[in-house]
Parts: structure tokens; C-alpha cells; sequence
């Protein structure tokens, strides 16, 4: 982030590394690297959810993948797309001016964010529970009265059985919706996050801050593609789906790049602009709202308590319980790695 007040030193340096054409040039190769790495990501668990399906361990193999999946984002939002969300509308270009020095925008916003995740997934789990699901109220099970069952018992226990099945595969597809709108609302979040890289590095002109980005952006990437592809793999979509899903992630920071490219041979907007300053942080504050509530709520919590794999007693369940938190553990530290690049 730019000083208001900057030395005759450091204001040469800049002047050094400000080269509209080789920045150019820098951009271009990053359009290609980068929607490669984040392709590499994103289709890597998917991928390899297709490999293990049918065999025992598929389901154990997608939960550990989901919980490395989770770390990832919850790094994501809190040590990357936060803080820098803070540092743009702290920059002194903005903070100078009125209102952004009156109130703690980017904390307000990032709380914005929370309450809308929460307000779509409790409208979601509404219309689940009322007109998706059949599971709730009057569809639950029915007992028959001894002296109306026709054949007796077993007519009884048959009717209670075919209850049984219905209710639990009511309840499988709930699931399933579930998995489903949290793998979309957490692209959306992903998608902000993505663009506001894209269009930062498209409109900066330092080409001694752009080509040290590209590697950087590259592995973040391919960790966040991790994240994502592994709720995706979860979720159960159709396969055209998944390559919609997956491809919109893949496309977003490039095209994000080339917008930025754009803006800047438009408005003359360079990443050290105000208004730029100012988008970028509210976007990235809502993003991170977002994408907080996704990965605490929607992921850790529910499944390290909700998950019957998870929280039924016995030693198998112990060690994947122990597996899934080291998962999230190294899914969180590897992004966090990142932040000393990117």
C-alpha cells in the first residue's frame, strides 16, 4: 500500500518500477498461469472424488478432503482477504477523507456479510424444510391401529419400514441441498475475492509488485481451488454442473486481470487510486464475511458435529475425527503460508 509521505529514495524506486509496457506484458503471461493453477485446484479433489467413488473409503475420503477444504477458506477470509480489506481503507488516500475516517467501514461490511450468508441459508433451509424436503410435519411416519391393519403385525411393521425409508432418504436429500447451496454461496464469496485480485494486479503498473505476484497468486490459487473442489466433489451435482462451477472459478481472476487492464486504459485508475482503494476494501470485506460464516458454520460446525461419520462413538470414529482436524489444521496453515507472498 502506497505512504501519503514517501522519501526521495523510495519515490525513485517506484519510478523504476513502473513500466506500463513490461507490466503489460507481465499481466498476459499471468491471464494463462493463473487460469491453469486455478484449473489444476479446483478439479483436483473433484477428480479424485470420481476415483474413489464406490469404493470403501469414498465417503471418509471426501470428509477429509472437505475439512483440509475448510481450512483453507476459513485462512482465506481471515489472513488474507480481511486484513488487506483493513489496509485499503486504512490507506491514507482514503482514511483522510470523510466518512472513512469517521467509522470502521471495513468491520461493518465484513458483519454485512455474515448476516446475508446466515439470511439466504436460513431462507434455503426453509423452503427445504416446508416445500424440498417432504421430511417435516404431516410427511413423518404413520402408525396404524391394531384393529385397522389388515394383515395384522406384519402389515404393521411393513408400513413402519417403507415410513422408515422414505424419512431417511428424505433426510439423504435435504443433506445433499444442503452440501449443494453451500458449495454455491461459497463460490459466490470466492468469486468476489477473485475478481478484486484480478482487477488490482490488472490495474497496477509496478511491474516489480506484479511479477513476484504471479507465482504467489498461483499457488493461492491452487489452494483455494482445493477448498472450493472440495465442496463441489461433495455436493453431488450433474457433471455439467461441476464443469460450470468449476470453470467460473477457473476464468474469474484472469478475466478479473483483464478488467482491471481495461478500467486502468479507460479511467487512467491505477491500484493506488482512491476509488479503486475504496471498491477493493469493500468488496473484499464482504467477501470476507461471507466467507467466514461459510467456513465456520457451513463447514467445521457442521461437520464436526453434525456428521454422524464424525460424532457416533467408537475408535474408527476417533481417528477420523482426529484425521479431519490435522486436514484442517494443514489446509489453514498451508494458506496462511501464502500470506508472506500474497
Amino acid at each position: 500500500m502506497s505512504s501519503c509521505v514517501t522519501g526521495t529514495e523510495a519515490a525513485l524506486r517506484a519510478a523504476a518500477c513502473r513500466d506500463g509496457d513490461a507490466a503489460a506484458h507481465l499481466k498476459l503471461l499471468a491471464v494463462f498461469v493463473i487460469f491453469l493453477t486455478s484449473v489444476l485446484g479446483v478439479w483436483g479433489p473433484v477428480l479424485l472424488a470420481r476415483y474413489f467413488h464406490g469404493k470403501p473409503l469414498y465417503d471418509k475420503a471426501i470428509l477429509v478432503i472437505k475439512c483440509f477444504a475448510a481450512g483453507v477458506i476459513l485462512s482465506t477470509s481471515l489472513v488474507h482477504v480481511l486484513p488487506e480489506a483493513f489496509e485499503a481503507l486504512a490507506d491514507c488516500q482514503v482514511s483522510s477523507r470523510h466518512p472513512w475516517r469517521d467509522f470502521p467501514f471495513a468491520g461493518l461490511v465484513t458483519m454485512i456479510g455474515a448476516i446475508t450468508a446466515l439470511l439466504v441459508d436460513l431462507t434455503a433451509s426453509e423452503h427445504m424444510g416446508h416445500g424440498g424436503g417432504g421430511g417435516g410435519g404431516g410427511g413423518g411416519m404413520e402408525y396404524m391401529p391394531v384393529g385397522k391393519a389388515v394383515g395384522g403385525i406384519e402389515m404393521r411393521e411393513g408400513k413402519f419400514g417403507a415410513d422408515l425409508e422414505i424419512q431417511e432418504n428424505s433426510e439423504e436429500e435435504i443433506v445433499k441441498m444442503k452440501q449443494r447451496l453451500v458449495s454455491q454461496v461459497l463460490e459466490i464469496g470466492i468469486i468476489f475475492h477473485s475478481v478484486i485480485i484480478g482487477v488490482t494486479m490488472g490495474m497496477s503498473q509496478n511491474k516489480c509488485t506484479i511479477r513476484p505476484l504471479i507465482a504467489a497468486l498461483s499457488f493461492h490459487q491452487i489452494f483455494e481451488g482445493l477448498g472450493l473442489g472440495g465442496c463441489i466433489a461433495q455436493a453431488g451435482f450433474k457433471a455439467g454442473t461441476v464443469v460450470y462451477m468449476c470453470l467460473m472459478f477457473a476464468v474469474t481472476t484472469p478475466l478479473g486481470i483483464v478488467l482491471g487492464m481495461v478500467i486502468f486504459s479507460l479511467t487512467g485508475y491505477d491500484d493506488q487510486n482512491p476509488n479503486a482503494l475504496i471498491m477493493e476494501g469493500l468488496l473484499g470485506s464482504l467477501s470476507s464475511g461471507i466467507l467466514i460464516y461459510m467456513a465456520l458454520v457451513d463447514l467445521i460446525a457442521l461437520d464436526f458435529f453434525h456428521n454422524k461419520m464424525l460424532t457416533s462413538p467408537g475408535e474408527s470414529s476417533s481417528r477420523l475425527k482426529k484425521l479431519c482436524f490435522v486436514a484442517l489444521v494443514l489446509g489453514s496453515a498451508s494458506m496462511s503460508l501464502l500470506a508472506l507472498w500474497a
